[in-house]
């Protein structure tokens, strides 16, 4: 334990205490807008169509702009491009909450949704970039590499605990619209000075030349793709399931609680990785992972009561943050580097993408089957990521990276 403490040092040491802080409360609007804006077009045109096609438009941007947002961050650096991203993604948002409230129509609702889930501006991945170039510059062995995705794995973990919950806590205290207009502010804000920060400059391309040139992926990077898709269609049957079976049980208000507890304890799974041996493999931790979420994720087909639900999905929550975890890992390792932020993007907006589309199929199932079928979703989104780690070969794919000098201006001063 101590050892893994001061792995941790290290990694606040290469960015400085500040930018953790920034970073994870740039993320908390993105955890904040999916149901924030589900429940607020929900109370304000009286439709959860509308509020699901709304939800789904948010979603769908994100999923699609995620990506390009990265890849021009490759080309360009990322100050510019979250700069203008988050400015941006703060108007849209508190557009869409002028609109909501003003009952305009479900198309240009949906087109305001769709704009600010495209300019979302990618904090995590722009993070986990960020941190991995400045370790990767430091000279840092495999073991801070992997403490540094733990490390903003956690963040993102937390943040989608603690989003949903202010956006609940808001619209029960006062109006769905004040979630938003916070989040507003934090894009504003947070997403700003996360531009500005001075870590950002340290890794610009250095040869803006080279980096315009569109270096091939290694066909395993599509595997880990498709495995974080399937990991977000686990979020979404989950989801669904927790709160088919909640309402069932007549206690709909424990929904967002389980979720969060699921949460929480793949939070702390995503700090003790940090303490795993480097001789095991990310190969093999992947594999590792997705064998616990088929056998944790199969005892959901059969809970009947709250207490084995919330005991259920707690433990469940010790495989998630692993298998993120060990896929940015891997990625990481495998993509060229001029390529990384494009990649980190693709995976998390691969995360949304499959939880939107698991939510809408096993929410239908639920609605006719109980919330067996939506659980169902989860352990087959489960089994096919056990297939995938089974059959990748992304070991083969990977190549040393060369570590840079250390620049000569340390980011601790910022």
């Amino acid at each position: 334990m101590p050892g893994t403490l001061q792995t941790y040092r290290k990694v606040i040491a290469l960015t400085g205490p500040v930018l953790p802080v920034v970073s994870f409360l740039g993320r908390l609007p993105t955890a904040m807008c999916q149901l924030g804006s589900l429940l607020l077009v929900a109370e304000t045109s009286g439709s959860l169509a509308t509020a699901g096609l709304v939800g789904g438009a948010l979603a769908a941007g994100q999923t699609a702009g995620g990506p390009l947002l990265g890849r021009v961050a490759d080309r360009h650096g990322q100050r510019t491009v979250v700069l203008a991203a988050a400015l941006v993604n703060a108007v849209a948002v508190a557009a869409l909450v002028i609109a909501a409230l003003d009952h305009v129509g479900t198309l240009p609702l949906a087109l305001i949704g769709a704009l600010a889930g495209a300019s979302v501006p990618q904090v995590g991945p722009m993070a986990r970039t960020r941190s991995v170039a400045l370790a990767r510059r430091n000279g840092a062995d495999e073991r801070l590499i992997n403490t540094v995705l733990s490390f903003e794995g956690t963040l993102d973990e937390v943040s989608f605990v603690l989003g949903p919950a202010f956006v609940g806590l808001a619209a029960a205290l006062a109006h769905p619209a004040a979630a938003l207009l916070v989040a507003a502010g934090l894009l504003a804000v947070c997403g700003t000075w996360f531009a500005l920060h001075p870590t950002a400059s340290r890794v610009r391309p250095e040869h803006r030349k080279a980096s315009s040139v569109r270096t091939s992926l290694p066909g395993a990077v599509y595997a880990l793709r498709a495995a974080m898709v399937l990991q977000g269609a686990m979020f979404g049957a989950s989801q669904a399931g927790i709160t088919a079976l909640t309402e069932r049980l007549g206690q709909p208000e424990q929904a967002g609680l389980v979720y969060a507890a699921m949460g929480v304890m793949s939070a702390v799974a995503g700090l003790a990785m940090a303490a795993v041996p480097a001789t095991i493999t990310l190969t093999a931790r992947w594999r590792a992972a997705t064998a616990a979420l088929i056998a944790l994720s199969v005892p959901l087909l059969f809970v009947e009561s709250l207490w084995a639900l919330y005991a259920v999905v707690v433990v469940l929550g010790v495989a998630f943050a692993p298998h993120l975890i060990t896929i940015f890992g891997l990625t990481e390792r495998i993509v060229p580097a001029n390529r990384l932020a494009e990649s980190m993007a693709f995976l998390t907006s691969g995360i949304v993408g499959g939880q939107a589309l698991a939510l809408a199929l096993s929410g239908r199932l639920a609605e006719g089957s109980g919330a067996p079928a939506a659980f169902a979703v989860a352990v087959a989104a489960a089994t096919l990521c056990a297939v995938l780690a089974w059959t990748a070969r992304p070991a083969s794919s990977a190549a040393p990276r060369p570590a840079a000098a250390t620049p000569p201006d340390s980011a601790r001063s910022a």
